[in-house]
């Protein structure tokens, strides 16, 4: 990553080091930015968001239990929470510059905020980024915490909204479909009939165990191993600290659901398995969205050679070559987020292995993985919901032509006529091409009333009121 003519000069522990005279980062964060040039991708806003918010809260428990004076913890959290509402609004993103790829601990983004945070509050304090800002912390404890912070935020904020959304539009469609019967399909092959309704029930019910999933990972998150400093020990910070700490995260964030106190410090730094089981829950999500896309798609196929049973809203040309092509972008889209979710889950799972001893080593890797993971399955989400869910049109002569001509239908006549007879009138209605209830006046003698009683296919579907 190239910077600026270095127009400033600051000493760290190692020397001195040059920055851009406007920087509003001091020279650790100057080290990682030359250190580190692999992605050009920093750290996600949530993320930094998060740190932001435990750095005010470790401010106040501070000031609380008598080691950090009134004025600096006042310029501390005012910063803070300056920072916090900046970054929300698209602003002080230059403040934060280091890649992803970065130390394993993630100590060069904590050193980042740390320092922003005292460079910007030394304008009305004395405020030093290791002494005062990271006072009683650790980036081994904090990092930790602040992953923790962020993925809860952004479940909450971002992802069940959009779950509960697409939950609402699937229910409507349901309700508005209830009794229209399409031909159901087992490896792809012709099955006996089920209701858009009955199919759409079953989305609804693959949507909320992915949602109870996600919501028993938010719980495990909500444990914070914040206190535990270098080793979990807890190290230079004072008794009750970090339930301090953690009372006035709570306050700030107005939270309905607490944080609480990891009560082991060293598992919270030396493993992530509570990182480990949001994705997979939303590893779990991202598969269901892949099922819904792919159905969707199937069902939309053609218009004329495939099943065509439902239109898709046309919502782009499909084709830079083909006239009057449309495509199901959406579906699309929404699959290869699955997809994607699913890789960066493998990638969360490999990096939960490196908890070498007492930390784990590639904790910004876990952070910028669950923060994408998060945000495009809740765009994904919304889009399925507004703009193919809410708008698909059922071609109900195609359905009705296609329910008429199937031969598995015969299926209900199996307890009158035996599995035997009931193949050899499939079997002659599907090569001569006829109707199911045609073949079966000529090959049994059960009347038409019973006939069409029988093959029905509402009826066949089981009670209209089945959700």
């Amino acid at each position: 990553m190239s910077r600026q003519s270095p127009d400033r000069i600051e000493r760290d522990s190692l020397g001195e080091v040059h920055l851009p005279a406007g920087a509003l980062y001091g020279p650790q964060t100057q080290r990682a930015v030359d250190n580190f040039p692999v992605s050009g991708r920093t750290m996600p806003e949530a993320f930094i968001r998060a740190l932001c918010r435990i750095k005010a809260a470790c401010a106040r428990a501070n000031q609380q239990l008598g080691g950090l004076d009134a004025e600096r913890s006042r310029a501390i959290v005012d910063v803070a929470e300056t920072l916090i509402a900046g970054l929300e609004r698209g602003e002080y993103r230059a403040a934060f510059p280091v890649d992803v790829f970065q130390t394993g601990s993630g100590t060069s983004s904590n050193m980042n905020v740390n320092e922003v945070v005292a460079h910007l509050a030394g304008a009305s304090a004395a405020v030093h980024p290791n002494d005062h800002v990271n006072m009683s912390q650790s980036s081994n404890d904090v990092v930790p915490s602040a992953i923790r912070v962020m993925a809860v935020e952004r479940v909450e904020s971002d992802l069940l909204p959009a779950l509960a959304h697409l939950e609402t539009v699937l229910l409507g469609r349901a309700r508005e479909l209830a009794g229209v019967v399409k031909t159901g399909r087992t490896h792809l092959m012709d099955a006996t009939p089920i209701r858009f309704d009955q199919v759409i029930a079953g989305y609804v019910e693959q949507l909320r165990a992915a949602r109870v999933s996600l919501e028993q990972a938010r719980e495990r998150n909500l444990a914070l191993p914040l206190g535990g400093t270098a080793v979990g020990t807890g190290l230079n910070a004072p008794r009750g600290f970090a339930e301090a700490a953690i009372e006035a995260l709570n306050a700030g964030m107005k939270r309905d659901l607490p944080f609480s106190r990891l009560p082991s410090l060293p598992a919270g730094l030396s493993a992530q398995d509570d990182s480990l089981a949001l994705s997979a829950a939303l590893r779990g999500l991202a598969v269901f969205l892949h099922k819904l896309s792919n159905d969707l798609r199937w069902m939309n196929s053609g218009p004329l050679a495939g099943l065509g049973e439902i239109s898709l809203p046309a919502l782009q040309p499909g084709s830079s070559i083909m006239p009057g092509k449309v495509n199901p972008v959406i579906p699309e889209s929404a699959a290869m987020v699955a997809v994607q979710i699913q890789g960066l889950d493998h990638a969360i799972a490999m990096a939960a292995q490196s908890g070498n001893f007492e930390l784990n080593v590639m904790l910004p890797l876990i952070a910028d993985n669950l923060d994408q993971m998060i945000g495009i399955a809740a765009s994904s989400a919304h889009l399925l919901a507004d703009k193919a869910l809410a708008g698909f049109v059922v071609n109900h002569d195609r359905i009705e032509r296609d329910l008429a001509a199937n031969p598995i239908l015969v299926t209900a006549l199996n307890p009158v006529i035996g599995y035997e007879a009931g193949a050899a009138i499939a079997k002659r209605a599907y090569a001569e091409g006829r109707a199911v209830i045609d073949v079966a006046r000529e090959m049994t003698d059960l009347d038409d009333q019973r006939l069409e009683a029988l093959l029905d296919p509402r009826r066949l579907t089981g009670n209209s009121t089945d959700e």
